[in-house]
């Protein structure tokens, strides 16, 4: 089969779709279409057997915010409508509202049936009733709607595409990099608690840092924010340190700034618990990396983790901005070692039962051939 995808994403989501395509790569021709974000490096790039990420050049080389890039999407139509008609993809799966603008204006007349994933969960400012429009509108024009969780779903189905249209296919975790035997990061005596990714507010960090105020002699790390030759300068990371030192926990707070994606899972299996504490999550993949590393979670309820983390079984989910009752649990856990390693070795097989690369790529494949044979 012959797969397109169309993204300019970034982050955690241009790794997810990359984890997806190597899987798919292994039997399948998939060639990524991507908004070229710097202006260095070649047209066309081999990232592994069977999978090609193609930069198509339209507008400045670097990265733009959604209504940024709006202007520069006919542009990327016409060069992929180019490409289409030279070598015809068997599917497309497109991902937010540009991908599938640039997907739908550049598949026109070739038949082609087209997946959409959405990625719905916007920051406030920009989720605009236009977006809500565009959104719908492609959710309804599309073969299949690609959801990331049950929540994200509903979500869908509230903003007013057909139940119909939707099929949830989770994101998933490398369990080849993140699994429980490895290296651990080096530490003290203290209990450790763990938080990667962002530092604002919507992430967690201050909650996570609220947290600590009810648990004596217990360290955390962040790891998370700018690059560390930034940290000095960083007006997010700076409302952290005033807040660490307005509680008073700050001699226990260790942040490490942005760190390579290959330290994550050292990180991980370094410490007693991982807190992710969003307010949303589309992919809820750092709780997807702690579990897979063996390592008990407590979760913000909210998104994926919903669908991900069976609380009490493979982790704790807690409710989004509550620290003293974070802190409570959280205590109770490091209190019993025995519970810690009954949820570890639960997270674990469901990380590598449910969410692995190889799984997801199949249940994919699977959407894919449903809306081939359909159309």
């Amino acid at each position: 089969m012959n797969i397109a995808i169309v993204s300019s994403a970034g982050g955690t989501r241009r790794h997810q779709i990359l984890s997806a395509a190597r899987e798919l790569g292994h039997e399948h021709r998939v060639t990524i279409y991507s908004r070229r974000q710097c202006p260095d490096g070649k047209d066309r790039v081999r990232v592994a057997p069977g999978v090609v990420v193609e930069h198509l050049t339209a507008g400045p080389p670097r990265p733009l915010q959604p209504d940024e890039a709006a202007p520069y999407l006919p542009l990327v139509s016409r060069q992929l409508a180019q490409r289409w008609r030279e070598d015809p993809p068997d599917v497309i799966h497109a991902y937010s509202w540009t991908g599938g603008l640039a997907a739908v204006a550049g598949s026109k007349d070739l038949g082609v049936p087209i997946m959409q994933s959405l990625c719905h969960r916007l920051p406030p400012a920009h989720d605009t009733p236009q977006h809500l429009k565009l959104e719908r509108a492609l959710g309804r024009r599309a073969d299949t709607v690609i959801a990331g969780c049950g929540d994200e779903e509903s979500e869908l189905v509230r903003l007013g595409v057909p139940r119909d249209h939707i099929t949830v296919v989770p994101y998933g975790v490398d369990t080849g990099r993140f699994h429980r035997h490895g290296p651990a990061a080096a530490r003290g005596g203290r209990p450790r608690l763990l938080h990667v990714g962002g530092v604002t507010p919507e992430d967690g960090a201050h909650t996570v840092i609220r947290t600590m105020a009810g648990l004596p002699d217990v360290e955390l790390v962040v790891a998370g924010g700018p690059p560390p030759e930034q940290l000095g300068d960083d007006p997010e990371i700076a409302r952290l340190r005033a807040l660490a030192e307005q509680i008073g926990v700050a001699e226990r707070v260790t942040l490490l700034g942005r760190v390579p994606r290959s330290s994550v899972p050292r990180l991980m299996r370094g410490a007693d618990i991982v807190l992710t504490l969003p307010r949303e999550t589309g992919t809820g993949s750092v709780a997807l990396e702690a579990m897979a590393c063996g390592v008990p979670v407590v979760a913000s309820a909210v998104g994926a983790h919903l669908d991900s983390v069976i609380d009490g079984v493979t982790g704790l989910l807690v409710p989004p901005d509550r620290p003293a009752h974070t802190a409570r649990l959280t205590r109770e856990l490091l209190a019993d070692p025995t519970r810690r390693t009954a949820l570890g070795y639960a997270g674990a097989d469901r990380a590598r039962s449910r969410y692995s690369w190889d799984r997801i790529s199949h249940e994919l494949l699977r959407v894919y051939e449903d809306a081939l044979a359909a159309h």
